[in-house]
């Protein structure tokens, strides 16, 4: 049974959306819908679905760049379904992640069972862990961190102390608790060694480093992460 599949139709014609939660309706699949693709977003961070389904050319934000942040996050499976028909455009959808491309107009049981392969071919991949504290975000998988959108260039040891603070924020880790945490790679053996890499990660990720809104000192215990502000 699909009943527990919840499937996102981002689209900005209303008659699309309708053909496709009918034809998924009626497989049980749960449906969300969207009409554009910054609206689209939102609704894929707050449900989560198994699936979406995404359509090209649509206002605010274009399909391309939904499938680009969702694959930069996710492991998500995306469809494409769109009028644009070009092999120039099922490349570069398919090389920014989209699991399959579907043109219109299209045929609803077909679409439904590209839906159920793509399913049956993705159920066993692995979600990357992606820490959000405001608005910086550490992709632990893919070892990368951004503020907003704009990706910071960390070494590995600033990114596996912010990985560390980003999984605890609010809490206070002392430099000695720090130093422990990340020991085994190569980081050196000095507690003070924490205030350099403290401060580089300021430097990179704070708008006013003299002012830190995101890692904040707590005199005589160490470091905590905030949202900053």
């Amino acid at each position: 049974m699909n009943m527990a599949k919840k499937i996102l139709v981002i689209d900005d014609e209303r008659k699309i959306i309708d053909i496709v939660r009918a034809y998924l309706e009626k497989e049980g699949y749960r449906v969300l819908t969207a009409t554009d693709g910054e609206a689209g977003l939102k609704v894929w961070r707050q449900e989560r679905p198994d699936l979406v389904v995404l359509d090209l050319m649509m206002p605010k934000l274009s399909g391309n760049d939904v499938c680009r942040i969702i694959r930069q996050e996710s492991e998500t499976p995306v469809i494409m379904l769109t009028a644009r028909d070009e092999l120039t455009d099922k490349i570069v959808g398919l090389e920014l992640g989209a699991d399959d491309y579907v043109t219109k107009p299209f045929e609803g049981r077909e679409l439904v069972a590209r839906i159920k392969a793509v399913l049956r071919r993705t159920e066993h991949r692995t979600f990357a862990p992606v820490l959000r504290v405001g608005e910086l975000t550490v992709d632990v998988e893919r070892r990368q961190a951004d503020i907003g959108g704009k990706v910071i260039e960390l070494t590995t040891t600033e990114f596996d102390l912010l990985k560390l603070m980003a999984a605890n924020p609010g809490r206070v880790f002392s430099r000695s608790e720090i130093l422990d945490r990340l020991q085994g790679d190569t980081y050196e053996g000095y507690e003070r060694t924490i205030d350099s890499h403290i401060k580089n990660l300021r430097r990179k990720i704070e708008p006013d480093p003299d002012r830190p809104s995101y890692i904040q000192t707590v005199y005589g215990a160490g470091y905590r992460l905030e949202a900053g502000t």
